[in-house]
């Protein structure tokens, strides 16, 4: 719960004072790729012990000040979150259940034993940059502004234990689309190595599990694969995740498996809404575990008609070839599947404002 001080927290708004020109903008959203321009703007929020979460601010986005002893560069004591801004279809501006990122983003602070922030105070900073900085959003059709909120301990210490200061920023890039081949279905590499194990960190959204895929992941795009899938960390057996997302699989009698989330897996937010369209649709969604074996059994006997990955990055990606050490496999035609796509549209329609939104995930900011 926010103390009264944060409750009352008021930003000030420092704007930049070199943004950047119209021209250089719509050069950037022409081709907007993923993750490698940002807004004018950026959100600081910092907490220190004894006086909680304070000094608000927007302002130019720039390099952040820091000492070399400062604890995140030590003891990665990191998370983050991601999010994405919307063209509505009536010219609005929509965010899609920032509520769920600001939940899971206090799960992985309380994790990685740093202070949470309160919901109010996570939802205000973005609405404020993407209020003063929309005009970055693009026009594209699958085009959106991707929000990222982090938090880094910022103490100068080299003692283990959980620091005594931390900064909250939020920033934000034009995004398009996530994966650069384009391919209507991607193509996976099962990992040898292992993302998390039961107990760790794998439930949390911090930058040492992520970091501990990019090896795996390089072996994905040396041999030619979009993606790597990892595989449970006790039998090297079941299936888990992608890099950094989640899967399902449907099955020829109409049936949906997704993994379930065993303390190893990031509970997706996008995971969450597909299940809830999904049984709205009367289809059969379980959670359970799926092994590697039974993938290629299933796909080799026409019993897996599709496999899909989804995550806020890359929404909804059919998978249609899966490849490892021992041989590789393709799903159905190796191509996106008709509830792949089904799916997928639905859920873009409502972030979009194309459809009714009935769960009240879409709030409009602008």
């Amino acid at each position: 719960m926010a103390s009264p001080a944060e409750a009352a927290l008021t930003f000030s708004l420092e704007p930049n004072p070199a943004p950047a020109s119209d021209a250089t903008r719509a050069a950037v959203l022409a081709n907007p790729g993923f993750g490698t321009h940002f807004t004018d703007h950026m959100v600081t929020i910092d907490w220190s012990e004894g006086t909680g979460w304070h000094d608000a601010k927007v302002s130019a986005y720039a390099p952040i000040p820091l000492d070399p002893a400062a604890a995140v560069l030590h003891y990665a004591q990191e998370i983050f979150e991601g999010l994405k801004a919307y063209k509505q279809a009536d010219g609005s501006i929509s965010l899609f259940r920032p509520d769920a990122n600001a939940e899971r983003f206090n799960q992985s602070a309380t994790r990685l034993a740093m202070p949470t922030l309160p919901e109010s105070l996570f939802i205000e900073a973005i609405e404020k940059l993407v209020e003063l900085d929309k005009a970055w959003i693009p026009d594209a059709e699958g085009a959106s502004l991707y929000l990222r909120p982090f938090m880094i301990a910022t103490e100068a210490f080299l003692g283990v234990r959980p620091a005594k200061t931390y900064k909250f920023i939020l920033i934000a890039s034009p995004a398009g689309n996530y994966f650069k081949s384009g391919a209507p279905a991607v193509s996976i590499w099962v990992s040898d190595h292992t993302r998390a194990a039961p107990g760790g960190t794998g439930a949390a959204k911090c930058g040492g599990n992520y970091a501990a895929s990019l090896v795996p992941q390089g072996e994905a795009l040396a041999r030619g694969h979009d993606q790597v899938v990892f595989l449970d960390a006790a039998e090297h057996k079941w299936i888990e995740e992608l890099g950094g997302m989640n899967l399902f699989y449907v099955f020829d009698d109409g049936t949906i498996l997704t993994p379930a989330l065993t303390g190893t897996i990031l509970p997706g937010i996008t995971r969450r809404s597909l299940i809830a369209l999904l049984r709205e649709e009367g289809l059969t969604v379980n959670e359970g575990r799926y092994s590697l074996d039974q993938w290629r059994e299933d796909a080799t006997s026409g019993k897996l008609v599709e496999t899909f990955a989804c995550g806020t990055a890359a929404v909804v990606t059919a998978v249609g070839k899966v490849a490892g050490n021992d041989g590789e496999f393709t799903i159905g035609s190796g191509g996106p599947g008709q509830l792949t796509e089904k799916v997928k549209a639905r859920l873009v329609a409502i972030q979009r404002g194309q459809a009714e939104d009935t769960h009240g995930w879409v709030r409009k900011i602008a």
